[in-house]
C-alpha cells in the first residue's frame, strides 16, 4: 500500500532559518530521502513553495482564483497532482479541467520549488 507523507510546520519558523541552517536541515533531509530511495521505497517527494505564492481555485462553472490557500475546515487534503507548466495560467487551465469533473472539488495550486524524484515505487 502507498502512503502520502505530507509534511506541515509553521511556516514562519522555516522562513526564519538562515542560509547554512536551512541548507544543514536540507542535508539530513536529502539523508533520508537517499535512504528511502535506495530501501525502494520512495516516490516523488517535494518541497511547496510559500504559502503567499500558492492560490486557489474554488465556486461553480470555471470558478474564480483566489491568492493565497484558503481551505474550508470541513474540507481535507485528499490528493495531488504534480503538473510541469510553464506558466501559472497553465496550471489553472489543468486545474479547471479537473474541475469538470469534479466540480465540488477545491483545488490549490502552489509553485514547487525543489523536486526530487524517487525510484519507481514497485508495489511491493
Amino acid at each position: 500500500m502507498f502512503y502520502a507523507i505530507l509534511a506541515y510546520h509553521v511556516e514562519d519558523a522555516i522562513k526564519a532559518l538562515t542560509p547554512q541552517e536551512d541548507a544543514a536541515l536540507m542535508a539530513e533531509l536529502l539523508k533520508i530521502n537517499t535512504r528511502l530511495r535506495e530501501e525502494g521505497t520512495l516516490g516523488p517527494s517535494a518541497r511547496l513553495g510559500a504559502t503567499q505564492d500558492a492560490f486557489t481555485l474554488r465556486g461553480p462553472g470555471d470558478g474564480v482564483v483566489i491568492d493565497g490557500p484558503f481551505a474550508e475546515t470541513k474540507e481535507q487534503l485528499l490528493g495531488l497532482y504534480v503538473v510541469d507548466c510553464a506558466t501559472r495560467d497553465e496550471a489553472i487551465a489543468i486545474a479547471r479541467d479537473l474541475r469538470r469533473v469534479n466540480p465540488t472539488a477545491v483545488y490549490e495550486i502552489r509553485p514547487i520549488l525543489l523536486f526530487k524524484p524517487g525510484a519507481p515505487l514497485a508495489g511491493k
